[in-house]
């Protein structure tokens, strides 16, 4: 699956010094998918005199230039994507269908930020007296290091590259080892497309290791990641010797509030498609379900009827609703919960452990908890994971301050009839993105990210490409 690629670093696909590699393992069978390359320092340092090399050539490239290009990138990725979907649910579990659509989503970044590459521009103010004029430029920010993660293993290296390309910077992209073929896949399409050598790089290996060596090299100048809270807090330690300029997209345990004035099945089956996509493992998952006592029973019996429904199995089998975990860790994880949460009084409505009639794949059913206290570990920890806790509330004021407990604020969701209701929730929510009577957030023309410990800055739409630029100040008086 791997052959034909391996580490790229200035527009060559190579092996790793010392051949040594990292295996990729397939989640619904544990069989070996194949290995990739494990980059060694002086692999990485290879990247970083490629990255450096091309950056002013690339930052002095015109705006309309490099638009042209990543419309380019755009276009290869369309006529790969048939592939590009097979690699993202071999490797990681996710159904075609889902795969299929995150191809898609990854494309679309290409296409808006093709645009946004022409439009990077600063202003003008008038001094405060006639011959003085003050003009605020943005220019790239220079090498970035990028680090990505497994769940939308396309998707995400796309946000990234795109919008960094755009403003002008290099990039040498680490995709998570787990799910490394779609970044590969990218960064032939970006060979294809034409894109300067240097300008893109992308290694696999050791991911401490090569944070570590990143991160404290001159030459890299903005840090990008998506990853955990715990991940983003070393990165950030990483960062603070170099003063680099970061944004990261952490972790997120996004609260929904379902209002009495709410219709509870259409809640309830809206709830549930969203929170077993991709099996759970989306960091804007709704994954605390407040639900006002009037409405209870129906919601959870909608939710619980569509989860029971779900066909298990393996991503690429065109009937699959629900493929496996990424790993034995993350299932392992949903063991923990569930049976936490029904110590602490929980109801099991349906699933509630590993499937019995398989006995390879990192499977788990489709669960939904009925009735889950506020100390239960799943309404505190990120579960990440195909498991559904719905507990009950009476007040507004009350749901509120349940939500907007803990560190995490990178999403949440909102059900009510009631405009006034669904504003106030809204704004009353501590999250970087709402939902409201809605759970598809994420598209190319919008800001994505977090507050709180989910992190800084934004992904996406005309926001996105700001955090891979500096303004600089110019005053200009008349000779």
């Amino acid at each position: 699956m791997y052959q034909e690629f391996g580490l790229f670093i200035d527009n060559a696909w190579r092996s790793a010094r010392g051949e040594k590699t990292v295996e990729v393992i397939d989640p619904a069978t544990e069989d070996l998918l194949g290995a990739v390359p494990r980059a060694a320092g002086a692999d990485l340092d290879d990247a970083l005199a490629a990255a450096s090399r091309a950056t002013k050539s690339w930052a002095a490239t015109a705006g309309w230039a490099r638009s042209k290009i990543l419309r380019r990138i755009a276009a290869e990725l369309e006529s790969r994507g048939e592939r590009i979907a097979c690699a993202i649910s071999a490797e990681t579990g996710k159904p075609i269908a889902e795969a299929r659509g995150e191809t898609a989503a990854a494309i679309d970044q290409f296409d808006w930020y093709a645009d946004e590459a022409r439009r990077v521009f600063g202003h003008t103010l008038d001094g405060r007296d006639p011959g003085v004029r003050l003009e605020v430029r943005y220019q790239p920010v220079g090498p970035v290091a990028a680090f990505t993660a497994w769940n939308f293993p396309a998707l995400l290296p796309a946000r990234k590259i795109a919008a960094a390309l755009a403003a002008g910077c290099t990039v040498i992209l680490k995709p998570s080892e787990e799910a490394p073929a779609s970044a590969f896949l990218i960064a032939d399409a970006a060979q294809a497309a034409g894109l300067p050598a240097g300008v893109l790089n992308v290694v696999t290996g050791d991911p401490a290791m090569i944070s570590a060596h990143l991160i404290a090299s001159p030459v890299i100048r903005k840090v990008s990641l998506t990853g955990s809270v715990p991940v983003g807090k070393h990165i950030l330690r990483l960062c603070a010797d170099g003063v680099k300029k970061v944004s990261m997209e952490l972790g997120g345990h996004a609260p929904v509030l379902v209002f009495e004035d709410a219709d509870p099945a259409a809640a309830g089956l809206a709830c549930a498609r969203t929170k077993f996509r991709n099996a759970g493992q989306v960091c804007i998952s709704p994954s605390r379900f407040y639900v006002q006592s009037a409405i209870y029973e129906p919601f959870a019996k909608a939710m619980a009827d569509y989860a029971s429904s779900l066909k298990l199995g393996r991503g690429l089998d065109p009937e699959t609703e629900c493929g496996p975990m990424v790993n034995r860790r993350g299932r392992d994880r949903m063991v923990r919960l569930v049976d936490d949460a029904r110590q602490r009084g929980a109801e099991v409505l349906t699933g509630g452990g590993a499937p019995t009639d398989r006995n390879r794949g990192f499977f788990f059913q489709p669960t939904v908890l009925g009735r889950v206290s506020d100390d239960a570990a799943i309404m505190h920890e990120e579960p990440f994971g195909p498991v559904a806790p719905i507990a009950i509330f009476d007040t507004f004021d009350e749901v509120v301050t349940r939500a907007n407990e803990g560190p995490f604020g990178l999403a949440g969701y909102v059900f009510s009839r009631s405009l006034e209701t669904a504003a106030k929730a809204a704004d009353a929510l501590e999250v970087g993105m709402v939902g409201v009577n809605d759970m598809l957030l994420a598209t190319a023309e919008a800001p994505f990210g977090g507050v709180k410990e989910s992190g800084m800055g934004r992904e996406g739409g005309q926001l996105g490409v700001l955090d891979y630029l500096e303004p600089k100040y110019t005053k200009l008086r008349f000779a």
